[in-house]
């Protein structure tokens, strides 16, 4: 079992997809419109992707968690400080960094202030 997307929605697909795939590595598997005409995309791998829907309204995710609610969502990466390069170049800075077992993590929010972790773990627990 493996969770195959995160569904987003965001208020420019176009940017979020950049955003991501440079920051990330991914490739858009998919560019689109929803059934309304919304635009959507579908960005990640051959086995998972982030599905990106345009929002009606302009705004940004709220970041709360002492309600209910997506609070965040992870990647693993090789390498957290290669990582946070391509965010500096991308104009973010992450807001937390941890160091804690099984491994190091940093949080940042992407475009639409969506709360995002980064994990590296020590090669032997991979």
């Amino acid at each position: 079992m493996f969770l195959e997307h995160v569904n987003l929605t965001v208020s420019n697909v176009e940017r979020s997809a950049v955003f991501y795939c440079d920051l990330l590595g991914l490739r858009v598997r998919w560019k689109g419109t929803t059934s309304d005409g919304t635009p959507a995309a579908h960005v990640g791998d051959d086995r998972s992707y982030l599905a990106l829907f345009q929002a009606h309204e302009p705004g940004r995710a709220p970041s709360d968690y002492t309600v209910v609610g997506l609070n965040h969502f992870g990647y693993v990466v090789e390498s957290l400080d290669a990582v946070k390069r391509r965010l500096a170049n991308l104009g973010v800075e992450p807001h937390s960094e941890q160091d804690y077992e099984p491994g190091k993590r940093l949080y940042f929010l992407d475009p639409d202030g969506i709360e995002v972790e980064l994990v590296e773990y020590e090669q032997a627990a991979v």
